[in-house]
């Protein structure tokens, strides 16, 4: 009697432990969340286990970022070739003697331009901003400026003391950032002579990578997981492509615009306009300053106006042309989390983590929506789409770009 009663407690507990904690769907999530948190809190003890990869992508990082960078360039191209009845492999090859050619003419051509502008400059640059300082001193030192600055500076120190420290401070390190990327030219020679090889066999057998990746993959989670790999796919290589071509535009614009004005320095400064163009938001404001030295430095008043109007006409045709042109709305990203996440990846990892943390945040907020989906499928607690908040108003452009985006 006593033992039927204790099988029965024992199989009344047992059903209640299946009912309120393995069957209870809240339990499960607190339970892998707590799982997550005891592994993030064990992982600096074992980093050790990571040395090799550390190693592996110390060597190889480099050349791997550079051969994907390359290969969602021309990826397109040679897709298209082969729908042209050219080979796969003859496409490949054509690209490449092409890529050897443009190289072979910007070494003889472009590049001894650039080095001399380039070595000019940073030998130049603190003259020129000596002479900047004493320029914006001189402005400053009418009646009117003078009380002005007192109120702005409190009496202590004044403005152009503080441009000098503020440029200063930035400039300096990007100084010599510049001097240690002409250093570590030397120690890129494996990257460059590695890169091309991940290249080739990149574009000749790439678009075969997922269906092997998928071979590691349950069979019931292979389509979700198809599907995220494409999504993260097509959101990489969209912005790659876009940047890229909207930084070569700029760069374009620029160049051409400081050589009808006749400044000084313009196929230098409309290559860093279009590399610090890959900073988004900040990196043509920021590119825009040694320009604005130069011209006061160097010219008339009426040379700082002419540049201005070779920002503004850029800065027209970037947001009113190129950028709809070539990046459109892919990312669907919000400005200011776009800038929440520069302001972030920076601080974190520095110029690095401003160039890739966009592209990052794309890859990371796919996964996301993916998780969430499986998980509104999972509990079933979203099946109402009821909202006691007011809709958005959305313009009927807005309504034309979402019902574009939907039938992509």
């Amino acid at each position: 009697m006593d033992q039927e009663k204790n099988k029965n407690a024992f199989s009344l507990a047992a059903s209640w432990f299946v009912k309120w904690v393995l069957n209870n769907k809240a339990v499960s999530v607190l339970v892998i969340i707590l799982l997550i948190q005891v592994n993030l809190l064990l992982l600096p003890r074992i980093s050790f286990i990571f040395e090799p990869l550390r190693a592996f992508f110390s060597v190889m990082g480099l050349p791997l970022v550079m051969a994907g960078v390359l290969y969602y360039l021309l990826i397109p191209l040679i897709d298209w070739m082969e729908t042209k009845k050219i080979n796969r492999l003859g496409g490949i090859t054509i690209v490449f003697v092409v890529i050897v050619g443009l190289l072979a003419w910007g070494i003889t051509a472009i590049i001894p331009i650039i080095r001399e502008q380039t070595v000019s400059l940073l030998n130049n640059w603190q003259v020129y901003l000596a002479s900047f300082i004493s320029k914006i001193d001189t402005f400053f030192e009418s009646e009117f400026l003078s009380g002005l600055q007192e109120q702005l500076t409190g009496g202590e120190g004044s403005i152009s003391s503080t441009i000098t420290e503020q440029v200063g401070g930035f400039f300096g390190p990007t100084v010599t950032g510049i001097g240690n990327v002409f250093g570590m030219v030397s120690t890129s020679v494996l990257a460059l002579i590695t890169t091309p090889f991940i290249l080739f066999y990149l574009l000749k057998d790439g678009h075969n990578l997922p269906y092997h990746i998928m071979k590691f993959v349950p069979s019931n989670m292979r389509e979700q997981s198809y599907h995220l790999m494409r999504e993260m796919n097509r959101q990489i290589s969209q912005y790659i492509r876009g940047q890229l071509l909207v930084a070569f535009f700029v760069g374009l614009m620029f160049w051409i615009g400081l050589s009808i004005i006749g400044l000084e320095y313009a196929l230098t400064l409309g290559i860093l306009a279009g590399a610090l163009n890959l900073i988004p938001f900040l990196g043509t404001f920021i590119a825009i300053i040694p320009i604005v030295v130069i011209a006061i430095v160097l010219h008339s008043p009426f040379m700082l106006l002419k540049v201005l109007i070779v920002f503004g006409v850029e800065q027209t045709l970037e947001g009113r042309v190129v950028q709809p042109l070539v990046l459109g709305s892919s990312l669907n990203i919000h400005p200011v989390t776009i800038i929440a996440v520069l302001l972030t990846a920076g601080s974190l990892f520095g110029l690095p983590g401003v160039i890739l943390g966009i592209p990052a945040y794309a890859v990371i907020k796919v996964v996301l929506v993916h998780f969430f989906a499986w998980y509104q499928a999972y509990t079933g607690m979203y099946a109402d789409d009821y909202n006691p908040a007011p809709k958005p108003l959305v313009s009927d452009k807005k309504k034309k770009k979402l019902l574009k985006r939907k039938k992509k």
